[in-house]
């Protein structure tokens, strides 16, 4: 049974417009798609070198340590360790080191006295943190960042 012209154009003309609206798709500039940051190399990070200050911790833990990462270097009591956590807990985007948010709701418990300082330079951005165990998110914080930080109430 033949098939009437007009049937076949309407089904040519559907077709070309299917495609037509695929390579319009298939052409919108790079430009349009959101950037994708390309993964940071070992040989990028060389600069990473932190200092940590860390007071009234316990005995064995107070003091000044120094830690360089990429190769690690410096005097820590576990430089390899420390720099795995740092690396564990850097996203592109976010501020490894960045504080607690304000009006963040936190549990009203004290895990003690020590305080720690950290500056430097990691990925490439300056960093100065600090910090401290007086509640919930500044525990959460502080053990975030074990063996950079000491762990607390552990043998030295």
């Amino acid at each position: 049974m033949p098939v009437p012209l007009r049937g076949v154009l309407v089904s040519s003309l559907a077709a070309a417009v299917s495609v037509s609206s695929l390579v319009a798709l298939a052409a919108v500039p790079a430009a349009a798609a959101p950037a994708v940051p390309p993964p940071v190399r070992p040989e990028d990070r060389a600069g990473d070198h932190l200092t940590v200050v860390v007071q009234h911790a316990g005995e064995g833990r107070d003091g000044t340590y120094e830690v360089s990462c990429h190769p690690g270097a410096g005097r820590h009591p576990d430089v390899a360790e420390a720099c795995r956590v740092l690396d564990s807990n850097t996203r592109w985007g976010r501020d490894t080191f960045a504080p607690v948010a304000t009006g963040t709701f936190c549990t009203m418990e004290y895990g003690g006295p020590a305080t720690a300082h950290v500056t430097g330079i990691w990925a490439g951005r300056p960093v100065d943190a600090s910090y401290d165990r007086s509640n919930g998110c500044g525990i959460g914080r502080w053990d975030r960042m074990v063996p950079l930080l000491p762990r607390v109430g552990a043998p030295s």
